[in-house]
């Protein structure tokens, strides 16, 4: 049973939108490439459909070995320069030669023989920490006919912003998730409304009241069933209407959905990478949760990854915000960081950001969670993320 972690990073085009999702491989000193053949085989079954690509890093000790694997035509291989053009470099150029699979090459001190050496790279990764933005200019309008520029371990929205003015396509990073600006102390007026119709889900209001209550912002109406019509949802009929979504839903499952309305009020210039990131928490929560609370409670941990994001999203304390819903308090408790049986699940969530394998092993093993279900969770979070109209 593979012991490899595996963390995430999204990349962010110019228009906010998370277009991709980079993968890293935690191998340890210990651990070589046919422990990630194995790690990558195990999620064959969970591998996310469609053509949003996923970057796949394992680091600097790349080699033939990795092609052992079967990967899937929306996987790119990030390969350093080193593993081209070093001892093993001529087995591994063959194998790209005769596989073909997607490649992006990181950028370094080699990287100039690296790209002439018969691989053709469909990208060329940047580390954002080891160039300064007028190097990033320079080499991407030098190496644009060669390949995408992406730009890796962004840290600030600033940097963001310069390195895509500097030529890259995207930026890799979890740059956005802090809370950006002086938090307001209030809600907007459509944000209060959003909430105001939670408030009168979650207390099984009248469907006439909470009808009205969506009346006062047609939006509303249109974000909901363009959630609940997704693919995500997996409906096998389309909901017309707010009465047909409570017939066939029911009240409990309808408020999941109706709280991601709220993130849709968001002015955040960030927003539909955040609303994409709050997604994923709230299925990465629901799904490591699997045998260990009550099914009952599958719904408040949704909320719970749903709502970590808030602060960020509307630019409002989160302590504000709470105290506009009436949510359960092991749900606050988590958002608030007072512990609770929830915390430990948001902690793991949110640690499969920060690629740390150490943390995230510990974290994964005090709630008995092996790397293989971790794993595989990721990426059944990620394909329902990648099927939302956000």
């Amino acid at each position: 049973m593979t012991k490899v972690f595996m963390s995430r990073q999204p990349l962010v085009n110019r228009q906010s939108r998370v277009i991709a999702t980079r993968l890293t491989l935690h191998l340890g000193q210990q651990g070589g490439m046919q422990d990630a053949v194995d790690a990558l085989n195990g999620l064959e079954s969970v591998w996310p459909p469609g053509a949003r690509p996923v970057f796949i890093d394992c680091g600097d000790g790349c080699d033939a070995t990795l092609l052992d694997w079967s990967a899937p035509q929306n996987a790119t291989i990030e390969l350093p320069a080193t593993a081209l053009l070093g001892p093993q470099g001529a087995e591994l150029i063959a194998a790209l030669q005769i596989w073909q699979p997607t490649v992006c090459l990181h950028f370094d001190p080699h990287a100039a023989t690296a790209l002439n050496c018969g691989v053709p790279c469909r990208f060329i990764g940047f580390d954002a920490q080891r160039f300064t933005l007028a190097q990033l200019k320079l080499l991407s309008a030098r190496t644009r006919a060669q390949g995408m520029g992406i730009a890796f371990n962004v840290e600030t929205p600033e940097d963001f912003r310069a390195c895509l003015d500097a030529g890259m396509t995207a930026a890799a990073g979890w740059f956005f998730v802090a809370p950006s600006g002086v938090p307001a102390k209030k809600l907007t007026a459509g944000q209060a409304n959003i909430v105001r119709v939670l408030n009168l889900v979650r207390t099984n209001a009248e469907i006439h009241e909470i009808e009205d209550a969506l009346k006062l912002d047609v939006a509303i109406s249109y974000k909901l069933l363009r959630y609940i019509n997704s693919a995500g949802f997996g409906l096998f009929c389309e909901i017309h209407s707010f009465r047909h979504a409570v017939s066939m839903l029911g009240y409990d499952k309808l408020n999941r959905w109706l709280s991601l309305l709220l993130a849709t009020a968001s002015r955040d210039p960030m927003a539909p990478a955040l609303m994409y990131t709050a997604l994923l928490r709230a299925r990465l929560m629901e799904l490591l949760a699997n045998g260990l609370v009550d099914k009952s409670e599958y719904d408040n941990l949704f909320i719970t990854g749903a709502f970590s994001l808030l602060d960020a999203l509307l630019g409002v304390g989160m302590e504000q915000v709470l105290e506009a819903m009436r949510l359960p308090e092991t749900i606050c408790d988590a958002l608030l960081g007072n512990g609770g049986r929830y915390q430990p699940l948001l902690d793991l969530a949110r640690g499969s950001e920060r690629g740390d394998p150490t943390v995230i092993a510990e974290q994964a093993g005090m709630l008995g969670l092996t790397a293989t279900q971790f794993n595989r969770a990721q990426m059944q979070a990620m394909a329902f993320a990648d099927g939302m109209e956000l």
